[in-house]
């Protein structure tokens, strides 16, 4: 029998109903275009309802679609919003379910980046997190038939998450997706100028200067900097906007950013 962790913000988050959900995607994608470039190696992407944040990350994922046939596994990593604890946390689920229907896990990756020190298996940090499933249905439309290798960030350095990303940082069949919202409950003049500031922070490859202030996910988008800066990667934003712009009030808003990373 396969282990399926099931959708914990179905409903609530995104549509539970399949043909609803898929119409909503795809406007957002439509809306969103296509660029004339290559499909990045890995994005950053917000994580909150899809009313809110979802045309934003369809701006990123909407580069990935060209390479629909291309792509066969997708890193998620984002922070963990539920639960405390150290270093990265992986599953023992098999698969992760949507109301699209199931997502295999890459297991045998899974099994790889056991033996690093800072991975733990945490199924309670995994359960009721909704920062990696509001990204699958996401993938389950612009991609065929794909695997993912889910992790959640706890309180781990740049480079115990840089060390995880380079073991599974694989061909052009892997593809990294990071999980973070920016800003949280500013008025909207002041979530645009701290959210400017990050977007050039993060395309300068300025690591360091990312926090909780500026992002719930920092942890992992320092650690793909922090990998970027390396390998030659080069950050572009290519959507900012909060909720204010989408589906909120502007006395409170959540600020939300798509990037894209180039070889």
């Amino acid at each position: 029998m396969q282990k399926i962790r099931p959708p914990a913000c179905v409903g609530r988050f995104y549509p539970a109903d399949p043909a609803e959900l898929r119409r909503m995607v795809r406007s957002f994608l439509d809306d969103a275009g296509t660029a004339e470039e290559p499909a990045p190696k890995a994005i950053i992407v917000p994580h909150a309802g899809y009313a809110y944040s979802g045309p934003v990350a369809a701006s990123a994922y909407a580069r990935l679609e060209p390479a629909r046939d291309v792509i066969e596994r997708v890193v998620l990593m984002g922070p963990s919003h539920c639960a405390e604890f150290s270093g990265l946390a992986t599953t023992s689920a098999d698969a992760f379910a949507t109301s699209l229907g199931p997502v295999p896990l890459d297991k045998e990756a899974l099994t790889q980046i056991r033996s690093l020190p800072q991975v733990i298996v945490f199924d309670e940090a995994h359960g009721p997190e909704h920062c990696l499933e509001v990204q699958l249905p996401f993938l389950q439309s612009v991609l065929d038939e794909f695997i993912i290798v889910p992790l959640l960030a706890g309180n781990a350095s740049d480079e115990e998450i840089a060390e995880v990303l380079v073991a599974l940082w694989n061909g052009p069949e892997t593809r990294i997706v990071v999980s973070s919202d920016l800003s949280h409950y500013h008025h909207y003049a002041a979530a645009k100028t701290m959210d400017q500031a990050t977007a050039q922070n993060i395309e300068a490859l300025r690591a360091e200067q990312l926090d909780d202030n500026q992002a719930c996910g920092f942890r992992p988008i320092r650690g793909l900097l922090h990998l970027a800066r390396r390998l030659g990667l080069s950050p572009r934003c290519v959507d900012l906007r909060n909720s204010g712009d989408t589906a909120g009030r502007r006395d409170r808003v959540v600020g939300y950013g798509a990037f894209i990373f180039a070889g």
